[in-house]
């Protein structure tokens, strides 16, 4: 494990609590203000953070659920996110910019484009969490229903990256000579066509743009399940976890590990970073206040919607004060419903209870206080061996963000457990990882 931290802050437009965007604090048109969104980049870059991270999906989720749900739902209309990344990367100079791209609809020449393009724009900051997509409403905007089958999306995901991979060797680092007396544009000595012939993708290649600054973009992954965990252990950089409390992270971390050894690689070569919302106050009433202060501006009808969202599973006809139904047979993530479905039944939730209860986290874990208490759990998970680091998930932006940046970064500074200036250049200096 390495002596220090690692942080990500995953970026929601308006925060991660469903009710964020009515805050007073927050612009209701976050998700398309790129005056907000240089903001926050600028405020993590200020707080020494590894990387920015934007999630995607290929369709509008909440339009499945209905109208009086889907007319509450803020997070519809937002940038895509390589675009936005690119613009952002022209006002950061340091933290690193990761954007989700699905493997089950896009094709491996586009995003290797994209993401070397990235990472030349941002001088080798770029990164690529890799989804494989689970979204009834995403299938029918590219004509696949049904959805494709779990297992088969992880053979996909698997060839799409060995594809996407050997597109960013096309070029050695100093391919390109460009030698105006000679005429002579690149060395044909340093070129590697990728000839790439498979069960799901045929791409001869070259790409045509050089090689990344980083040699490959840093590789993020969120799967939980065992094809997602498989996955990652032999392609992840970086693994994007959900757990809510500390026996189920540390159960998870040695799993992955072991994982990834057996890959040979090695353990450290693959940064577990679990989803962490704090909500920060003065003292530990004031942040409850804070939270208490976004349950109420929370719709139950939007906050059941969610629910439906994560499961790909209508629940708009059940009881609200009933319990949980029956959680089977949905194309969701295999991960959030044995989580989901776990905390409804080990706590006895109904189904408005969960929903509320998971409205700014969708399963996450949540802490709530000063500085120093949020900073002793981070602690506890990082030297308990549960986690490499934290992805930041602030309930509301911009307010959550700075109280997390002025209030407990430098608590963990102060422990030594959190650097106080960047060391090198590129996302992979700050996450310790090899060049490819």
């Amino acid at each position: 494990m390495s002596k220090h931290l690692n942080l990500g802050l995953f970026i929601r437009a308006h925060g991660h609590h469903l009710a964020a965007w009515r805050s007073p604090g927050t612009p209701a048109d976050a998700g398309v203000n790129l005056s907000h969104y240089r903001r926050i980049a600028q405020t993590a870059e200020r707080g020494k953070l590894d990387f920015i991270f934007l999630a995607d999906s290929v369709g509008v989720r909440a339009s499945e659920q209905p109208m009086d749900a889907f007319r509450r739902s803020a997070h519809i209309a937002h940038f895509e996110p390589i675009t936005l990344l690119s613009a952002l990367s022209g006002a950061t100079e340091r933290i690193g910019l990761a954007a989700t791209a699905s493997t089950t609809y896009n094709e491996p020449y586009s995003i290797a484009r994209q993401f070397a393009s990235l990472d030349l724009l941002s001088e080798g900051r770029a990164a690529w969490n890799v989804v494989t997509s689970n979204g009834i409403g995403e299938a029918a905007n590219f004509g696949r229903d049904p959805h494709l089958e779990h297992a088969l999306r992880y053979h996909r995901a698997e060839e799409f990256l060995d594809v996407v991979k050997a597109l960013w060797d096309s070029w050695e680092d100093d391919a390109f000579i460009w030698d105006k007396k000679s005429g002579l544009v690149f060395d044909p000595d340093k070129l590697h066509m990728p000839h790439h012939n498979g069960e799901h993708f045929s791409v001869r290649g070259p790409l045509n743009v050089s090689r990344p600054p980083q040699g490959h973009p840093v590789i993020i992954q969120a799967g939980g399940s065992g094809p997602g965990r498989d996955l990652a252990a032999r392609t992840a950089e970086v693994i994007f976890a959900v757990h809510a409390n500390l026996g189920d992270a540390q159960t998870f971390y040695s799993d992955i590990k072991e994982r990834v050894q057996r890959a040979g690689r090695s353990p450290g070569h693959l940064k577990v970073m679990p989803g962490l919302c704090p909500i920060v106050g003065s003292s530990r009433a004031h942040a409850q206040e804070r939270y208490e202060a976004l349950q109420e501006l929370l719709d139950p009808g939007l906050a059941v919607s969610q629910v439906s969202n994560l499961l790909d599973m209508d629940l708009s006809g059940y009881p609200l004060d009933g319990p949980v139904p029956e959680l089977t047979g949905t194309t969701a993530s295999k991960t959030r419903l044995k989580l989901l479905t776990d905390v409804a039944r080990q706590e006895g939730l109904t189904l408005l209870q969960l929903a509320r209860r998971i409205s700014g986290t969708r399963g996450h874990y949540q802490l709530i206080g000063t500085a120093a208490d949020i900073a002793d759990e981070m602690q506890a998970w990082f030297e308990g061996s549960a986690a490499d680091g934290f992805t930041i998930m602030p309930a509301d932006l911009p307010h959550g963000l700075d109280e997390f940046i002025d209030g407990v970064v430098p608590e963990l500074q102060r422990r030594g457990l959190f650097r106080t200036e960047y060391a090198g250049r590129t996302l992979r200096e700050h996450l310790d990882l090899p060049r490819p």
